[in-house]
Order: structure tokens, then sequence, then C-alpha cells
């Protein structure tokens, strides 16, 4: 029977787990520090060598990592500028697949100098997606896909535009149409 008996207390329960619950801390916030209420986790293959990408790349700050026996990460940890990152490798053996919807995901990264992050980002790898160039609502904004398939949006925020002024620009950009939900 698991656990063994040293480890259960009365009617079976385990003390190491109830050592374990007695010595944890209660959280401060139901919100981990660091994170934002919408975190992104990305299960990527090979999630080591992406950590390292993403240091190359958008000098990512490492973290957590928790492998397995195997090596694989089954959890890691990585902080882009203001926010934090979770990722793991593929485990098959417990349904997971490796990412593949191409475009239908983006991650936006703002920083203070898109161009800079651009030029870095190609540096290490990235292939462009979007040119980067002034858009109407007021970033500077292009993407670019990264050696695993995901794309990263970098953008600068550059005008504080009103809803108004934003689909003027966006009506002079696509010939006064109207706009596709509206």
């Amino acid at each position: 029977m698991w656990p063994p008996a040293q480890a259960r207390g009365k009617a079976g329960q385990r003390r190491d787990l109830q050592l374990y619950d007695n010595a944890m801390s209660k959280a401060s916030s139901y919100l981990p520090q660091g994170f934002h209420s919408l975190n992104v986790h990305l299960t990527v293959k090979d999630a080591s060598e992406y950590i390292e990408f993403l240091k190359r790349a958008f000098d990512a700050i490492e973290l957590t990592r928790s492998p397995s026996p195997d090596g694989r990460l089954l959890n890691a940890s990585v902080r882009i500028g203001d926010s934090v990152l979770m990722l793991n490798d593929v485990f098959p053996e417990f349904g997971g697949e490796p990412y593949s919807s191409g475009r239908a995901v983006r991650l936006t990264l703002y920083l203070p100098d898109a161009d800079a992050a651009w030029a870095k980002a190609i540096a290490a790898g990235c292939k462009v997606a979007m040119a980067i160039q002034d858009q109407f609502w007021g970033d500077r904004y292009g993407e670019v896909e990264d050696p695993f398939g995901f794309v990263w949006a970098l953008a600068t925020h550059l005008e504080d535009l009103t809803g108004v002024e934003i689909e003027e620009r966006r009506k002079k950009m696509f010939g006064g149409g109207r706009a596709a939900n509206g």
C-alpha cells in the first residue's frame, strides 16, 4: 500500500503531506509575484533550447526550471520585460502536442524601442512575418516568426489616439471602407 506505513497517520492519512501542508506559508495574494491576471504558457519542442533563444532574442531572464528525469522540462518560466512566460516540453505520453497553429496566435511584446528589438530578434534567427512600420492605431509595430514557429508582434506605443482618430486613419489607409466588424 502506498504510502508506506511510516508515512501514514490516523485513518491512512499521509503524515508527510500533513507536515508539508502545515509547514507551507499561505499565499499573500491569489496572484504569484510578478504575474499578471492573464499569462502565456507554451508547449514547445525542446523547451531548454527555446529558453536560450528567448534570452538571445528578447533578453529573457530565466526564473525557474523543473526538469523531468529524462531531461525534458516539466515547467519553466522566464521574464521578458515585466511579464512572465511559462513553458514546458512536449509530453506526447500525456497527450501533449507541439505548437502548430502558425499565425493564429501572436505574442505581443511592447518595448521602449521596437526597432532595436526587431533587429535583435532578426539577428537571433527570427523571420519577418509583417514588416515593422508606424501603424494607424498609433504604434510602431511589426511581426516576426521565431525558429520554433511562434509569431511575436514587437511594438512601441507612439501616440495616444481617440477612437475617432484611429477610425479616420483606418479609413484613409484602407480606402474609407467600413470596418470589418461594423
